[in-house]
């Protein structure tokens, strides 16, 4: 039956974000800019240019002087007035976003795909919210033991918050990218490559408990660019070329090691087993030291490298 501890989930949680950098409070968010539909807005430009057009050419064919120069100068006004309020036209695609300022100051953010219309006063900077990927180079670092490795993470973000992405950092691009690179060299100092000890978090044994550590300080870093984290992953992980093969050497005595200590205990059991069924059927009354000369035999039958060479004893045990 599984049980859940909350004090040891506290504790672990405490533990996580304890070494966690902390990052200043934005200064600002975002929320949607006044914009309307830029249909209206584009015929009533086109309609104004129009009218601009024709004021101009019909005051140049009147005779009086006076009234010609008002029509121009309206028409020119006219003119003037639609191209200006055109200007405020804006073609949103899908995963894009506009920053509208006004004067330095921020008034929203547009995110209606389409053809929108502001006010054409303000400035508009396009930001793109589609899904992306950054893959760091392969680093090299010293793990928690201090043995050279190296390392290599692909991360996949977006843009969630576009007025911190624009105010808060001077380049956001830059900034996942430093923050991405900062994250795994701080992971892969804190973890060993493998653990020595047995229960103990290692790099490669523990690849999906340092993954989650990895998203949770990549969150932390990045959340103040208005950068969300999706998935974080290790893509490359090995020991420096300078050391490989003696840690090559020293996994492959590991792995010989845990398969001789699997058939010794195979081996006990098995002997266990042939003693306790000797017993059971009364086959042959054994003393302690043919039971020792037949443990011995079957040990070395059961655990030795080469098949055992037979010896015919034509003798007793005692001769």
């Amino acid at each position: 039956m599984y049980t859940h501890d909350s004090s040891s989930t506290a504790e672990s949680t405490a533990e996580s974000t304890a070494d966690l950098p902390e990052m200043p409070a934005p200064r600002v968010r975002e929320f949607p800019a006044r914009n309307i539909g830029g249909g209206l807005a584009l015929l009533l430009g086109l309609l104004g240019l129009l009218l601009a057009v024709a004021m101009t050419v019909g005051g140049s064919t009147v005779t009086d002087s006076g009234a010609k120069a008002a029509l121009i100068v309206l028409g020119v006004l006219v003119g003037i007035a639609a191209l200006l309020a055109m200007s405020g036209l804006n073609m949103v695609a899908p995963g894009e976003a506009r920053v509208v300022q006004l004067f330095g100051r921020y008034r929203g953010t547009i995110r209606e795909d389409g053809l929108r219309w502001v006010n054409p006063f303000t400035s508009r900077t396009k930001i793109s919210t589609r899904v992306r990927n950054h893959e760091t180079a392969v680093l090299k670092v010293n793990d928690a033991y201090g043995n050279p490795i190296e390392l290599a993470a692909v991360v996949v973000w977006k843009v969630q918050d576009t007025a911190q992405a624009t105010f808060e950092v001077d380049d956001f691009l830059e900034f996942v990218s430093t923050q991405t690179e900062a994250a795994v060299r701080h992971i892969a100092i804190e973890y060993p490559y493998d653990a020595h000890e047995e229960g103990g978090l290692s790099l490669r044994g523990n690849a999906e408990e340092i993954t989650e550590k990895l998203a949770v300080e990549l969150h932390a870093r990045v959340e103040a660019a208005g950068v969300r984290i999706i998935e974080s992953r290790f893509t490359h992980l090995a020991y420096a070329p300078e050391i490989a093969s003696a840690m090559l050497q020293r996994q492959q005595a590991g792995a010989v090691v845990a398969a001789r200590r699997q058939i010794v205990d195979g081996a006990v059991g098995m002997v266990e087993a042939a003693l306790a069924r000797i017993a059971e059927r009364d086959i042959v009354e054994l003393d302690e030291e043919r039971k020792a000369a037949m443990v011995s035999n079957l040990m070395v039958v059961l655990c030795g490298d080469r098949a055992p060479q037979p010896v015919l004893n034509t003798g007793t045990l005692y001769q």
